[in-house]
């Protein structure tokens, strides 16, 4: 089995209102609802606009920073991580989270250090 990260960055969601989003959530629950009873549920949330901050490293140790990192032009929107045999499902599962959230998503594999008793 393998792991995979779907995920979006803020920008592709465009220009919504706030009742379309709303209308969204119960749909990529939905999605999310069917991926624990597959079996392939991992993790998945979105993440909040508010509260960020980045930390990069500097000659004497590392500099934090409210906001977001200044050179980054996209952000991280939310993710799902399942665990499916083949990229072939992970393309299944990035398709029915694209459709519910009524933007495009993208697919990653991780590669993971899991401890022993977490990778059974």
């Amino acid at each position: 089995m393998t792991h995979y990260m779907i995920y979006f960055n803020r920008e592709w969601v465009g220009a919504r209102s706030d009742a379309w989003i709303r209308e969204r959530g119960p749909l990529a629950q939905a999605v999310v609802d069917d991926m624990r009873v597959a079996g392939v549920y991992v993790l998945a949330g979105g993440l909040e606009e508010t509260g960020t901050f980045s930390v990069a490293p500097v000659e004497d140790g590392v500099r934090f920073a409210d906001g977001r990192y200044d050179g980054a032009s996209q952000w991280l929107g939310g993710f799902a991580v399942v665990r499916v045999p083949d990229e072939k499902a992970a393309r299944d599962w990035a398709g029915k989270l694209a459709q519910a959230c009524g933007w495009p998503q993208e697919v990653r594999r991780l590669v993971l250090e899991l401890e022993e008793d977490e990778g059974a």
